[in-house]
């Protein structure tokens, strides 16, 4: 017995330093237990982050709008359809899937229940040139940008706070600070306003005080030839990086990776990548640097957009007659031209 104290003493010194460095380290990984939501279920990026969880041995719960159907075979290649994905996905361990919408508040506050956090990668569906005429996109349709990124956003934090077990709420969004960039305005015209729509979500994220928010801004997603190599990079508070290709591989593993870092709640990540060698292999080291947001964003920016959309859509219509009046021009002289022949 006499020996015990010795014992305990050099216990302690051994594991002196671990304690230490745990207590001075806010970003020490977490490791409670979770079930994470996930909205988007068979678009590029959701699949991916499905496929990543399961292989993570983490439970994960998909929001899909229409149930499986046992007839289709399951795939996930590129070219497979939803409901062939949709089949794959729910096929893989620890998934489970429930019908639902973002738009229906009901179906989401069933999906969030007892999860840890949610997800939400669903994005509005681009509608072409209807969207240069409010009359055939009107903002009440269930597919409009802003029941999509807005409302649905809206019905997520209601669903969130209902739960009292889910935390965070990870938004895959976009650059959406800038209305008169020419990839703005190009996507709010034809993408119902999209950009903007987006960004009032990201609002409604940081200004809600009982769920945290990890916001990533992507670079353009869809190729996947593209170095992959100590590219990695991330700018947190909204940050500025120059534009570039991003894998939907990459940003399903930051949406998941952020999730054991409790730095990254409340934080804005711009994620892009840059020249092979000067950036990271793994999100890890990034994250570990991330501080919540502290700058003022911008309260609103949507007349904003919508007044660039509308500059945007007067230009492209004077460019239009323009065209118009030239091909009609041309089209008399040479009629003019054939007849004198004649």
């Amino acid at each position: 017995m006499a020996r015990t104290p010795g014992i305990i003493l050099v216990a302690v010194l051994l594991c002196a330093p671990l304690y230490i460095a745990a207590l001075a380290s806010p970003l020490r990984m977490s490791t409670t237990p979770r079930k994470i939501a996930v909205i988007g279920t068979t678009g590029r990026l959701g699949r991916q982050a499905i496929t990543q969880l399961s292989s993570r041995n983490v439970p994960v719960r998909c929001l899909l709008r229409r149930p499986i159907d046992p007839s289709v075979k399951p795939s996930i290649e590129k070219d497979a359809s939803s409901a062939e994905v949709a089949a794959y996905l729910a096929s893989l361990p620890g998934v489970e899937m429930v019908k639902g919408d973002v738009n229906d508040a009901d179906s989401i506050k069933a999906l969030i229940d007892g999860c840890t956090s949610v997800l939400a990668l669903h994005g509005a569906s681009a509608s072409g040139f209807k969207s240069l005429v409010p009359a055939l996109d009107p903002e009440t349709d269930p597919r409009h940008a802003k029941q999509i990124n807005y409302q649905g956003i809206k019905n997520i934090i209601a669903a969130a706070k209902e739960s009292k077990t889910c935390k965070r709420i990870v938004r895959v969004t976009g650059k959406g600070e800038t209305p008169w960039s020419f990839f703005s305005i190009l996507i709010n015209m034809l993408g119902s306003m999209a950009k903007a729509w987006n960004y009032e979500g990201e609002q409604l994220l940081r200004n809600c005080e009982d769920v945290d928010y990890t916001i990533v801004r992507p670079g353009v997603m869809g190729r996947d030839d593209i170095p992959k190599e100590k590219v990695l990079a991330l700018e947190d508070n909204g940050g500025d990086l120059p534009v570039s290709a991003v894998t939907h591989e990459q940003i399903a593993s930051l949406c998941i990776d952020c999730l054991d870092y409790p730095n990254a709640a409340r934080s804005t990540l711009t994620a892009m990548n840059i020249d092979p060698g000067t950036g990271e292999e793994t999100y890890a080291p990034l994250l570990e640097k991330v501080n919540a947001d502290s700058r003022e964003f911008p309260k609103s920016l949507i007349d904003e957009h919508k007044k660039a959309a509308r500059t945007g859509s007067a230009v492209l219509f004077g460019f239009f007659i323009f065209f118009m009046q030239g091909a009609v021009f041309v089209g008399k002289k040479t009629i003019s031209t054939i007849l004198s022949i004649w």
